[in-house]
């Protein structure tokens, strides 16, 4: 068996065993309680929610982000082990929602950390949340879920976006 078939096989397998973490900043935090239920059981597609980021394999941004707010979020997503992947939910995440005119909240979330997939909607729901979590898995058995890797890759671009945002990273 070559390198590319190992590949292959581990990418088929981690689709089908992923974990979440949740970052429940807004309103989006009510429609995850539908998928984790027996009315769309993401379950049966081997996903679950877990308590802390070094055993998660998706981090999930569930509405706005506060400036104070994203840099949590940075070091979440930084303490999760590869291969990770981003969700993003909602306008808030995209665009900064309804509070898109406020000083204090972050517009694009991908500036700061890679983001896999964005779900659209104000809030998306829990159909869109299944599809978008269907999507994550086949992406991940083609290869094509690679934040983790453009983060690694583009790393002090990446940093140079959160410090322009953060007055300083130790508070």
């Amino acid at each position: 068996m070559n390198a590319e078939d190992w590949k292959k096989i581990q990418r088929m397998m981690s689709k089908r065993s992923l974990w979440m973490v949740h970052f429940c900043t807004g309103c989006g935090a009510v429609e995850m309680p539908p998928v984790m239920t027996s009315r769309y059981d993401m379950e049966r597609f081997g996903m679950g929610p877990m308590a802390t980021p070094r055993q998660a394999d998706i981090l999930l941004i569930t509405g706005y982000l506060a400036v104070k707010t994203l840099k949590r979020v940075v070091r979440v997503y930084e303490q999760m082990q590869d291969p990770k992947y981003v969700i993003a939910f909602g306008s808030c995440t995209m665009n900064g929602g309804m509070y898109w005119d406020s000083y204090n909240t972050v517009k694009r979330v991908d500036k700061y950390i890679p983001v896999d997939l964005y779900i659209a909607g104000c809030m998306p729901r829990p159909e869109a949340i299944m599809d978008a979590f269907l999507k994550l898995m086949k992406m991940i058995e083609e290869g094509k879920a690679d934040g983790w890797k453009r983060y690694k890759e583009h790393y002090e671009e990446y940093r140079r976006n959160q410090m322009r945002v953060f007055r300083r990273w130790d508070e």
